[in-house]
């Protein structure tokens, strides 16, 4: 069976999946389909929240979804933080720190993380963000090689400096280089995913 893959820029205010199942008047959610007209059978690999924006890998291949779930591949993220963050919280945020993960606390695993002295050239964030109404920003750079829910989101709370904007740049050797905002394109994997 040949399979289908694609690259997306998620929008701010999708939710990482095709439909709901429910009737959309109703709940006023905005799902992937809208974007492009997918193949059947097409899943995200991982997810972002309906806050977060950026890089979505979209494929028919179970197996290369699970591979990709669970063999620590790279996921790289650009975030602003509410308040101006220290080297003691980045590194800290670095070596692992303990978030909580459906009741019970996890210790996460030591990743990449880097200050940026200046914010990146990104499309303007969603109004309703509200960024730096109350306190100044800082942006930092993080890679991990794990995927817990809202994991980015719970280490930046965990040392005292909220995500207030979420963007995946990075999924292994896929980057979202010159996506526009809402793009899809179909793309070719090789094996080994790396």
């Amino acid at each position: 069976m040949e399979h289908h893959h694609f690259l997306v820029h998620k929008p701010f205010g999708f939710l990482s999946q095709m439909s709901s199942g429910e009737d959309r008047q109703l709940r006023k959610k905005r799902f992937l389909s809208e974007l492009y007209n997918f193949p059947k059978g097409i899943m995200p690999v991982g997810r972002l929240d309906e806050k977060s924006e950026g890089l979505l890998l979209m494929t028919t291949d179970g197996k290369l979804s699970d591979t990709i779930n669970s063999s620590g591949i790279e996921k790289e993220y650009l975030v602003q933080l509410d308040g101006l963050i220290t080297p003691e919280s980045v590194l800290q945020l670095s070596n692992g720190v303990n978030i909580g993960i459906f009741g019970k606390t996890y210790l996460t695993k030591p990743c990449k993380v880097k200050l940026l002295n200046k914010p990146p050239e990104l499309p303007d964030a969603h109004p309703s963000l509200r960024i730096g109404r109350h306190r100044p920003t800082s942006w930092i750079r993080i890679t991990i090689t794990e995927g817990k829910f809202r994991q980015v989101r719970k280490m930046t709370a965990s040392v005292g400096y909220p995500t207030v904007r979420l963007i995946r740049i990075r999924i292994g050797n896929f980057t979202l280089g010159q996506l526009k905002v809402s793009q899809v394109i179909s793309t070719t994997i090789n094996q080994p995913f790396s």
